[in-house]
């Protein structure tokens, strides 16, 4: 089944590129300004997208109805670090970013691809599709699908199941902010895969 999708749209540089003008506008069927996301319908909605770098004193006003739609079985898909604690059940770690470890002797970046027979990275992305730099991790509730970490051991890019009725795909990685602001090839490449994954592929 084709899964329809729509984004709590802020209206930012970055998220008007990624998600109205660019390449990959085609995948996105409702574009809700977040400032009318309290009163807007959901019906007909699979998957509502939190992109990186949303207003946070809006997006505190409709967790809420984030919760209900995932609730109804919807999916909630969050991209880059939250700026509040919102997620279901899970624990935030702050780490600093090493925005230059790439340019170490022996540069590695601390990803591991924890699931790599799941769908996504089976056919959609590989793990340096998503890898630029982090911003720390998640510590998910048992019986999550961890599907990037560290290598240490905290989740990058996880679904959770178990916390809701519904489905959650949280991670830490931003690809919309950086595509949208026109650098960090791996995030092209990263939307390229993941976004028709989250239409057609399977969670």
């Amino acid at each position: 089944m084709m899964k329809k999708i729509a984004v709590v749209y802020g209206g930012s540089s970055h998220h008007h590129r990624t998600y109205k003008t660019s390449e990959f506008a085609k995948y996105i069927n409702r574009l809700i300004p977040i400032r009318e996301l309290e009163t807007a319908s959901l019906e007909g909605v699979d998957v509502l997208l939190v992109p990186s770098q949303t207003h946070l004193g809006l997006l505190k006003k409709n967790v809420e109805k984030i919760y209900a739609f995932a609730n109804g079985g919807g999916t909630v898909v969050t991209l880059g670090p939250q700026g509040f604690d919102w997620l279901p059940s899970h624990k935030w770690e702050f780490r600093p970013t090493n925005f230059w470890w790439w340019l170490d002797k022996d540069p590695k970046s601390g990803l591991v691809l924890s699931a790599p027979e799941h769908d996504l990275f089976k056919n959609y992305l590989t793990l340096s599709d998503a890898t630029w730099h982090q911003h720390g991790v998640y510590w998910p509730p048992d019986n999550c699908e961890v599907l990037v970490s560290t290598d240490d051991g905290g989740a990058v890019l996880y679904i959770d199941k178990v916390s809701t009725k519904g489905t959650w795909l949280n991670t830490t990685l931003d690809p919309d902010f950086h595509y949208g602001s026109y650098f960090m090839p791996a995030t092209e490449r990263f939307l390229r895969g993941f976004l028709p994954w989250l239409v057609e592929g399977k969670l």
